[in-house]
C-alpha cells in the first residue's frame, strides 16, 4: 500500500472546475481526496489514519494540475515512413499522382507486412513512451496496416502487450482491418468486408475493445461499414466510424443508426449532421491537426452549442500527422477550431474518458484514477500560449514516470 500527497499545487483543473492552491491525496492507484489544501483531513477512513504519516509528500511548487491527456484517436502500428508523399502533397500533388509515385495506405501496408515483428515493436514503443511523457496518460491505438487476419490480431496483441509494459501508457485497442481494400482483394471489396466481418471475434478475444470501418471516398460504404460495424457490436467491441473526412457520404447518419461510440474526424459536416449527433448521443472526436492539412475544419463550435459531446484525437498516421503530443493538439483547436482553452482541454480529458467509454479517468476525484500531470506553467491559459506546453510530472495510476 502506497499513499502519496501531492500539495502546493497552484491551479488544479479536475476537468470539471478549478481550484486554487490545491492537494491530492494518492491511495495506490487512485485517487482518495483532492480540495483545497486548507480543508485536507487530518485522516481518511480506509487510507491514512494521520495525515502525517504518508508515504511520500511532493510539493509541485504552485504548478497547474491536471488529469492525464486523452488521445482518442491515432494510427500507431506501422513501419517507414510517408514524408516524401507530404512534401509532394504540400506542393499541390493530387492524389493520383501521389499514388502513381508510390505513395498513399498502400505504400505503408505493403512496408509494415514487409517489416519483422521486432522492429515494428520497437517503433510502437517509441512512439506509445512520446504520448506518455507529454502528458497523455490513455491513447486509443488503432490496427490497420497490415490488413489480413494474422496481421491485425499481431498488432491488437502487440498494442495489449506493450500497455503493460513500463513507461506505457494507458490503451485502448481499435480494430480497423476495415481501413482500406488490401491489393490481393482488387476487384472483390465484398468478399474483404465479409472477410474483416469474420475476423471481429478473433479480435475480440485478442484483447481489441472497438471496431472501426472508415466509411468515405475510396474506402467503404455505409453500407459496408454497418455490416462491419454490427458483427463487431455482436462480439462486444465498441463501434467507431472514420464519418466525412473528405465527402458527407452517411456515415454520420450510420453512427446515429447504430449508437456509435464516436464519429471521427467530421471535416465535412453539415448542420443536420450535428443535429443527428446531439439527438442520438453520438460523441465526435476532431482532431485539428489533421483538418488543418486537409484546410476542411469541422464546425466545432457548433457541435458544442447543440451539447454534443467532443473529444481530441491527434490522428498520428504514417501519411498525414506525426503528433505525439496532446497539448499541441489542444492548442491547435483552440486556435484552429475557435474553442475556448476550458472546452479544448476538456475534449482532452472527460471528452475522451467518455468517447472510450472509460470513467475510471479524465477526471481528478476521489476514487478515478489517478493519472495526473504537473505542467510547466501555472494557469491552463498556457495551453494556448504554448504551442505544446510541457508538463513537469506525470502520474500514471499514482506511480510518478519522469
Amino acid at each position: 500500500m502506497t499513499v502519496r500527497l501531492l500539495t502546493n499545487i497552484g491551479r488544479l483543473w479536475t476537468g470539471n472546475d478549478v481550484c486554487s492552491n490545491a492537494a491530492i491525496l494518492v491511495h495506490n492507484d487512485r485517487i482518495a481526496w483532492v480540495g483545497r489544501a486548507a480543508d485536507l483531513p487530518q485522516s481518511v477512513p480506509g487510507v491514512v489514519d494521520d495525515i502525517v504519516d504518508v508515504d511520500h509528500v511532493e510539493n509541485l511548487g504552485g504548478a497547474l494540475v491536471t488529469p492525464g491527456l486523452i488521445d482518442a484517436h491515432t494510427h500507431p502500428v506501422y513501419a517507414g515512413n510517408r514524408w516524401a508523399e507530404m512534401a509532394m502533397r504540400s506542393g499541390g500533388s493530387s492524389p493520383s499522382a501521389i499514388t502513381a509515385a508510390g505513395g498513399g495506405i498502400g505504400s505503408t501496408v505493403t512496408v509494415t507486412r514487409g517489416t519483422d515483428p521486432w522492429t515494428l515493436c520497437n517503433g510502437v514503443r517509441e512512439r506509445l513512451r512520446d504520448w506518455l511523457l507529454n502528458g497523455t496518460t490513455t491513447v486509443e491505438a488503432k490496427t490497420g496496416y497490415h490488413l489480413t487476419r494474422d496481421g491485425e490480431l499481431a498488432d491488437v496483441r502487440l498494442l495489449r502487450e506493450l500497455e503493460k509494459e513500463p513507461m506505457m501508457p494507458r490503451v485502448h485497442v481499435t480494430f480497423l482491418a476495415a481501413h482500406v481494400v488490401p491489393p490481393e482483394y482488387f476487384g472483390r471489396q465484398r468478399d474483404y468486408v465479409e472477410a474483416v466481418g469474420s475476423w471481429c471475434a478473433d479480435a475480440a478475444a485478442a484483447g481489441a475493445d472497438s471496431v472501426d470501418v472508415y466509411c468515405d471516398d475510396g474506402h467503404f460504404t455505409p453500407d459496408e461499414a454497418r455490416f462491419v460495424l454490427t458483427c463487431g457490436r455482436n462480439v462486444g467491441l465498441l463501434p467507431r466510424v472514420h464519418a466525412g473526412a473528405y465527402k458527407r457520404r452517411g456515415a454520420v447518419q450510420l453512427a446515429a443508426e447504430l449508437g456509435c461510440a464516436s464519429a471521427d474526424l467530421l471535416h465535412q459536416t453539415a448542420d443536420e449532421d450535428i443535429a443527428l449527433l446531439a439527438r442520438y448521443g453520438v460523441p465526435a472526436v476532431v482532431c485539428p491537426g489533421t483538418a488543418l492539412q486537409q484546410q476542411t475544419l469541422p464546425p466545432v463550435r457548433r457541435m458544442l452549442a447543440q451539447g454534443v459531446t467532443v473529444a481530441l484525437g491527434s490522428d498520428h498516421n504514417p501519411g498525414h500527422c506525426g503528433i505525439t503530443s496532446m497539448s499541441l493538439v489542444i492548442s491547435l483547436a483552440v486556435a484552429a477550431f475557435g474553442i475556448s482553452v476550458g472546452d479544448a482541454l476538456r475534449a482532452a480529458t472527460l471528452g475522451g474518458a467518455t468517447v472510450l467509454g472509460a470513467p475510471d479517468r479524465g477526471v481528478l476525484a476521489p476514487g478515478r484514477l489517478a493519472d495526473i500531470v504537473q505542467w510547466d506553467a501555472d494557469h491552463e491559459g498556457a495551453f494556448a500560449w504554448g504551442f505544446g506546453l510541457k508538463p513537469r510530472r506525470v502520474w500514471r495510476g499514482g506511480t510518478p514516470v519522469q
